[in-house]
């Protein structure tokens, strides 16, 4: 999202106008609150995604991690900058630029996560293609040195930025769409087979994309108004500021509690390798029953939980691909030392 730590032009802030220290006099305050509830929040994701990092795939959690870090060590040098200008009267250059790049990488950072998100990284498919990944880099390449040019007003930046912002919000809503076509046919497909584990997962991914559609609209309508909003007021500059980021706070706050670590359905880990021209079909999940003399005497030692074995398993003519094993304790469902273990093999 945009930011506007440093708006107003250096030429505006003059130390000998009390006028103009009274209306930046608040921003110190505002910039340790906001760094507060900044650094909370990236302490809890990180917490949370530790403790929970066997439960569910957690790649995508902890890139998701860079964007409060980054943005609570803008807010820090922020503070920082502004406490030293008006208390100290000390304006450190190198700290003001500091503020603006961090203020770059977090909104390059939460763009490259939003496109992440929309191509159902670590959510429908457990890694992107090459294409993709190389679509990704480019359009967060992009992003970052319009930002960099509109930042420094460069000469027709502007333009390039509303380019950018717009091709960037066109992919990311495209690949929305596209998620939520194919998770929408698989509940179709899914529902005919008696698998009710398997429709639940599904169903939880749908709803976190049409949270994250939602998110994204809000997103681009707050870019909209804040790049619309060109006033330069010094005596309201607080009061917008205080609305900008508390903005940002929300949103965020939103998409990270709907993408956060959790344990979710047993099956909501299943999903292909890569994307697939083909149609997709489901893997089929199967359960094999054995007493635990027998699961201790397995010859294989790859068999761990979440794994992928070097078993081969012919799909289509001779293509090979490994089974992933998923080992149930039975101390889980029941204080028995009867109940024999549960071994499931996903295709």
């Amino acid at each position: 999202m945009a930011d506007s730590s440093l708006s107003p032009r250096p030429s505006h802030f003059l130390l000998g106008s009390s006028t103009l220290d009274e209306s930046y006099r608040p921003l110190p305050s505002l910039y340790l609150a906001f760094l507060v509830i900044w650094a909370l929040s990236a302490f809890s994701w990180i917490v949370n995604t530790w403790r929970n990092r066997f439960v569910q795939t957690n790649k995508l959690q902890w890139m998701l991690a860079s964007v409060p870090l980054v943005k609570a060590l803008q807010l820090a040098l922020s503070c920082s900058f502004w406490y030293s200008c008006i208390n100290l009267q000390i304006c450190s250059l190198w700290m003001s630029f500091g503020v603006y790049v961090t203020g770059i990488l977090f909104q390059t950072s939460s763009f490259v996560s939003f496109m992440l998100i929309s191509h159902g990284y670590c959510i429908i498919y457990e890694r992107l293609l090459v294409r993709e990944r190389r679509i990704t880099a480019a359009l967060g390449c992009i992003l970052y040195l319009t930002l960099v040019g509109y930042k420094t007003a460069v000469p027709y930046f502007t333009v390039f930025l509303v380019l950018a912002y717009s091709l960037s919000f066109y992919m990311i809503f495209h690949h929305i769409s596209h998620s939520l076509l194919v998770l929408r046919e698989q509940l179709i497909f899914i529902e005919g087979e008696d698998t009710h584990t398997m429709h639940n997962a599904l169903y939880a991914k749908y709803i976190m994309f049409k949270k994250f559609q939602g998110a994204m609209q809000l997103v681009a309508m707050a870019e909209v108004l804040i790049y619309m909003n060109v006033d330069e007021a010094l005596d309201t500059y607080w009061f917008r500021l205080l609305v900008r980021e508390w903005a940002q706070v929300c949103i965020f706050l939103y998409i990270g509690w709907t993408f956060r670590t959790q344990e979710v359905s047993p099956h909501f880990s299943v999903m292909p390798a890569l994307k697939s021209k083909k149609e997709m079909i489901l893997p089929p999940v199967y359960s094999i029953e054995m007493n635990a003399a027998d699961f201790n005497d397995l010859a294989s030692q790859q068999l761990h939980v979440g794994v992928p074995t070097s078993f081969p398993y012919s799909n289509y003519g001779n293509s090979f691909n490994p089974l992933v094993v998923i080992v149930q304790n039975p101390h889980c469902r029941s204080t028995s030392q009867d109940q024999p273990p549960v071994v499931l093999l996903d295709k």
